[in-house]
């Protein structure tokens, strides 16, 4: 089948090399690297990547693939931690470096004829490792090599097994995509047919299968993901869709009335607007860790849904705008990686769950969803809206969320987009927002001291939202900023910018 399937070994690129491949016009999916042989074959893919790793290939606890793997006859690339997994198990000998090599290196190419074909004869490839190659295995032959691996790239051509030490997934590796359409278009013969046209001809196909004549109730966020989950759905099953739009009072300014409109009017969306603001803010009351609010709310959601479900007769599906990231960032099952935190479409849900689900945005990254958007007739402003949590403004709340919190929040919030969009930033950003914290501080406003809220406002700039840089924000917009906040916003006495980048943070605060 023309799909590549990577193997996680716990790298941190993991994503990334699925995300090349994908910009390469082949589907690929991430599973764990302790994924079965059985599995594999179900699977049917056309090559198979091994992502690199923290770990050494000689220590006990060492993850592994099963061995049968390189008998199956697929292509495979290994990459970093994955092409030394290729030589500990194919007969050679991986020992510890004498010098760890982490960043830049010149690659010098001793053959083009096969994995480096193309390439120039020196070029520049991003290292990460502690371990080098020491002894080929039999039947490989040394390709490319750098002044600290004698053996950076090997190749075994009959096998159509394939190794290199340095992240060809990576941008500081500048020849790394060539390399990987190498690998999966002339060794291992796959084609580039994986585009956003397609994948809304196989999911229609999918959700028509899988949903049958029942019906569909789908929870829309003011977001593009459920927007475009349900736009998928409508053009799969019609009228057999219904979409539910609950003002949980955690959106922004005047979201919930000029959303509903516009779900209806411009999208031909059957929606139920629910009014349940003190429903929720009931059920939050007291509560300040992170995870708890997540759960309370995704469990007040799914009340609301199956409440809903049952005046609309027996429903048996729930739609979620979930998507990678999302999976990624709440659970561990792709690979040997640590959970971050629940998301709302993801971890947020509760156990017991009466709907079965339909995620058709569960594989994409977000900037295939926003392609996907194009492909449905979305317009740009709407495709280009910053990220809005499924939870909302009470991730964005370090502590209780309340009407004044909420409020406050709000506020702010309203004022830093009104003028991010002022100073023509809008569209360079990933997403700008503002978060109150569970702290006071000392002011001095009309003469008088005061002792009120502090606010931090974050403006970052992602391609997926799998890494973030903060933006260099000119002091004279966040002058402009802070001042309105503190001026027109009561209750706020203080404003901070938040300069952390991701990782080591996230880009909500929770």
């Amino acid at each position: 089948m023309n799909k590549a399937l990577i193997l996680d070994f716990g790298s941190q690129y993991t994503q990334l090399i699925a995300r090349k491949v994908r910009e390469l016009g082949v589907y690929s999916e991430i599973h764990p690297y302790s994924i079965s042989l059985e599995r594999i074959k179900s699977l049917s893919p056309g090559a198979i990547i091994f992502s690199g790793g923290p770990e050494s290939v000689y220590e006990p606890d060492a993850p592994h693939p099963d061995p049968g793997i390189f008998q199956l006859g697929i292509p495979i690339l290994g990459i970093c931690y994955g092409l030394q997994l290729i030589a500990h198990h194919l007969g050679g000998r991986v020992e510890k470096a004498p010098e760890r090599e982490y960043g830049f290196a010149s690659l010098h190419i001793i053959d083009r004829s096969g994995l480096l074909s193309g390439l120039k004869e020196k070029t520049q490839v991003w290292m990460s490792h502690g371990d080098r190659l020491e002894a080929v295995p039999p039947g490989f032959v040394v390709t490319g090599r750098t002044s600290n691996s004698r053996a950076a790239v090997i190749e075994n051509q009959e096998r159509k097994i394939y190794g290199v030490q340095f992240h060809p997934e990576v941008a500081h590796t500048r020849e790394g995509k060539k390399l990987l359409g190498n690998f999966l278009f002339r060794l291992a013969g796959l084609r580039a047919d994986w585009n956003m046209s397609s994948f809304i001809r196989d999911k229609v196909r999918e959700i028509r299968e899988q949903v049958g004549k029942e019906k569909v109730i789908c929870g829309l966020s003011g977001g593009i993901d459920s927007l475009v989950t349900s736009l998928i759905i409508q053009k799969a099953i019609g009228r057999q869709l219904y979409c539910v739009f609950v003002n949980n009072g955690l959106l922004r300014k005047g979201e919930y009335e000029s959303l509903l409109e516009e779900f209806r009017r411009k999208f031909s969306l059957q929606v139920i607007g629910v009014e349940a603001e003190d429903r929720f803010l009931e059920r939050l009351r007291g509560v300040t860790a992170p995870e708890k609010k997540r759960k309370i709310i995704g469990q007040v959601f799914i009340e609301i849904f199956e409440e809903e479900a049952r005046k609309l007769g027996e429903v048996k599906f729930l739609a979620q705008g979930t998507i990678y990231p999302d999976v990624i960032e709440s659970t561990s099952v792709k690979g040997p990686s640590h959970t971050i935190k629940s998301h709302h479409n993801v971890g947020g849900l509760p156990s017991g769950l009466k709907f079965k689900l339909v995620e058709p945005l569960r594989e994409l990254f977000k900037d295939e969803v926003r392609a996907l958007a194009l492909q449905l007739g979305l317009t740009r402003e709407f495709i280009n809206q910053h990220p809005f949590p499924g939870p909302g403004l009470a991730v964005r709340i370090i502590g209780e969320v309340n009407r004044e919190s909420l409020r406050i929040v709000r506020e702010a919030d309203a004022i830093l987009l009104e003028e991010v969009r002022k100073a023509r930033i809008y569209n360079k950003l990933w997403q700008a927002f503002a978060v109150l914290l569970p702290v006071r501080s000392v002011g001095v406003m009309g003469d008088q001291r005061t002792y009120q809220q502090v606010v931090a406002i974050r403006m970052v700039q992602s391609t997926d939202g799998m890494t973030a840089n903060w933006y260099p924000a000119s002091p004279g917009l966040l002058k402009k900023i802070s001042t309105r906040i503190v001026n027109e916003v009561d209750g706020v006495n203080r404003v901070v910018y938040d300069i952390t980048s991701k990782p080591p943070g996230t880009i909500e605060w929770e």
